[in-house]
């Protein structure tokens, strides 16, 4: 297979002395989504936030793009054209709609804002409507989507998306995995995807790994992962049907 976009070799991270990641072993192609599950405090937010440079990996290797960023300062990383929409969606929330969407595009071509601008729009409608609107005044799913539309402005060849559906409603969340799923197929952008809601993020998704306790402990493709019996059981059963189309 070709040289993994994004390769994580030996990866571990602490909080304090709290060894939060045990030596995660993950790669990205070009072009794929890649989701990784698993319960609250496996460590998958902090493996997101350990590719960006914060925390920083005190063992082992990180790679984008044939680049070694484990010890590049975050801002240096996005200039790579590796985006992240955080857990928590962390916009400006006194900034408008506008202005969250200006500052995503600091490390882009200045003089594409216009048209870049113009496609976040068109993949959001919502927030066409609401573009000189404070974003702390949008609602969940909004918010969600300006989060994303922030990340992707730069034009990125990887985003990273924390769970995107947390605390939505399911229909806001399948408007949200079909815009992964066009800008996936349309414009073969490579997405790493964290998500609890497993049923969903395995049926988008090309390949999975499953986390626990901050070890990959599974991988596949989406497809084998769901049928998986140890899989259904410990993250499918009882939420399947809420989140199936």
């Amino acid at each position: 297979m070709s040289t993994p976009l994004l390769a994580v070799r030996g990866v571990k991270s602490f909080y304090g002395r709290v060894m939060a990641l045990q030596g995660i072993d993950l790669d990205v192609h070009d072009g794929e989504i890649v989701t990784l599950i698993g319960a609250n405090g496996a460590g998958k937010s902090t493996l997101m936030m350990t590719i960006c440079g914060n925390p920083r990996a005190r063992e082992g290797t990180i790679t984008f793009d044939g680049t070694d960023i484990t010890r590049m300062p975050t801002h240096e990383i996005a200039r790579l054209k590796l985006a992240q929409a955080p857990e928590g969606r962390r916009i400006f929330s006194r900034m408008t709609v506008l202005e969250n969407l200006q500052m995503g595009a600091l490390v882009a071509d200045e003089s594409q804002f216009s048209q870049n601008l113009e496609r976040m729009l068109t993949l959001f409608p919502r927030l066409k409507q609401r573009l000189l609107q404070r974003g702390g005044t949008l609602s969940g799913g909004e918010q969600q989507m300006l989060a994303i539309a922030r990340a992707l402005i730069s034009r990125p060849r990887l985003l990273l998306l924390d769970e995107p559906s947390l605390g939505l409603a399911p229909l806001i969340a399948r408007q949200i995995f079909d815009v992964i799923r066009t800008l996936n197929r349309q414009e073969k952008l490579t997405v790493f995807l964290v998500e609890q809601n497993a049923f969903h993020a395995l049926k988008l998704a090309h390949r999975g790994y499953v986390m626990v306790n901050g070890r990959i402990t599974h991988s596949g493709t989406g497809s084998e992962l769901l049928e998986r019996d140890e899989i259904k059981a410990a993250y499918l059963e009882g939420g399947r049907q809420q989140v199936a189309s």
